[in-house]
This record gives structure tokens, sequence and C-alpha cells, in this order.
């Protein structure tokens, strides 16, 4: 009777645990404008960059749209993505090497609750970026084909694959307790748009070597389920490549991500 009193107490616990982390996480962000505006101006303003110089492109045969904007939308929403990376790890990092991470430890914290917290926030900027910048290409003309029920479906893409490459931070953040080891990331996520389909569709690539790393690329095919969106409107065989990719990332990395952060607090 005991045990079982004492595992329904604990699930409310629990809750408020996971509510206190996550509006720290929130509030974290908001209060710190140096982390955040970059976070929101920098996919906006190379995206106008990419319009600009790349506009020519819907001209070659075969481009799926008469809009570049259109086209490059869905690569802001990535990147965004990535930088959820470094959000995460940034703020743990920081946690561990200011000592309020072995603060934390000293009390009845529950890793569980440390983490979806951390990633409770992370999923919230990522359904106000998508916001953000959805509204800002449908204000400057781009499509969205796939009606106002595609954008609950993109939301939902776009949280899974934030939480997904959040998962990564948090692995390198609880894996070297170091912020410049979590900054030192960022370069090689960028990599991954720039070796993907971000500027051109995979058909129309002709360098061999290039476009053989696009098709290996699993960004291509989450840049390509959310663009389907827009541009085609319902393409099941995409959407769901783009699902299962960004599910299998953000399940290996949550999963990583938790058992590092239980061997730390155990420690």
């Amino acid at each position: 009777m005991t045990g079982a009193s004492l595992t329904i107490q604990s699930e409310p616990v629990i809750g408020l645990q996971i509510r206190a982390l996550a509006t720290r996480s929130v509030l974290r962000m908001i209060r710190s404008p140096a982390t955040l505006v970059p976070t929101l101006v920098f996919p906006i303003f190379l995206l106008a960059v990419n319009v600009g110089g790349l506009d020519s492109a819907t001209e070659l045969p075969g481009f799926p749209t008469d809009s570049y904007l259109t086209f490059a939308l869905a690569f802001t929403f990535i990147q965004s993505a990535i930088f959820s990376t470094m959000n995460a790890g940034q703020a743990v990092s920081q946690d561990i090497e200011n000592g309020f991470f072995d603060r934390l430890v000293l009390t009845p914290m529950r890793p569980s609750a440390l983490m979806v917290g951390q990633l409770t926030g992370l999923a919230l900027l990522g359904v106000f970026q998508a916001f953000l910048y959805l509204t800002i290409g449908l204000v400057f003309g781009a499509d969205f084909a796939a009606g106002p029920a595609g954008v609950a479906v993109l939301l939902l893409l776009v949280v899974i694959i934030s939480l997904g490459f959040g998962g990564i931070g948090l692995i390198m953040a609880l894996k070297t307790g170091s912020s410049e080891a979590v900054q030192g990331m960022f370069p090689l996520m960028f990599v991954l748009l720039f070796f993907s389909s971000m500027a051109l569709p995979r058909d129309l690539i002709e360098t061999t070597w290039f476009r053989t790393i696009t098709d290996l690329n699993p960004v291509s095919y989450l840049i390509e389920a959310l663009r389907s969106l827009m541009i085609t409107g319902w393409d099941p065989p995409v959407l769901a490549a783009g699902f299962a990719i960004a599910i299998v990332l953000a399940l290996i990395t949550i999963s990583i991500a938790a058992k590092l952060l239980a061997g730390r607090m155990d420690r």
C-alpha cells in the first residue's frame, strides 16, 4: 500500500519538476537576447541572401516551383533546428561549468524531469520559430500547398527535428561539460546543410560526387519533407521518409543523452 502511494505521489512531483525546468529553459532563452536573436534572425538573413542570389534557378527545366522563396523556406526550419543543438548544449554545459548541475544532483530531481524539461523548452522555441518563418514566407509571397492541416504537420515535424538535433547538443554537453566543445560543433552541423538538397532538388544536381553525398545525407530528406508541404501539398512517401528519419534521430540522440545524464548524476 505504501509503495503504491509513493508511486502515485511521485507522478505529480515529476510533473512539477518538468514544468519548473521547462519554464527555466524558456526564461533563460528569453533573458539571453545575445543567444536568442541570432537564432531567430540569422536563418531569415540567409534565406534572403539565397532567394536574391539563386532565384534564377527556377528557370531550370524540371524545377518544382516558380518561386525560389517557396523552395528555400524549408531550409530555415532545419537551420533553426541546428541552432537547437547549440541552445540545448550551451544551456547544459553552462550549468555544469557554473556548478548548478552539481547542486541539482543533491536534490530529489529526477534525471527524466531534467531531460524532458530542457527538451520542452527547445520544442516551444521550435514551434515559435516555425510560426515566425512560415508567416514571413507567406507575407512575402511563398506558397503553402498543404493548407491549414499541413501547418499542423509541419509544426509536428519541426518539433521532432528540433528534439533530435537538441539531443546531439545534450550529448556533447554531458560528455564534455564544455561550452567551447558545444560551440565547436556548429561548423560541423552546417556542413550537413550545405551538402544537402537545400539549394537545388537532388535530381537537378549534375555533379556526381555532390549528388551522391546529398543522397546519403539524411538532412536532405528532412528538408524535402518540409518542402513537399509547401510545393506539392501531400506527398506521403516523402513525408514518411522525413518523419522516419526525424523520429529515429530523436530516439537515438535522446536515449544516449539520457544514459549520459543518469551516469553523470549518479557520480
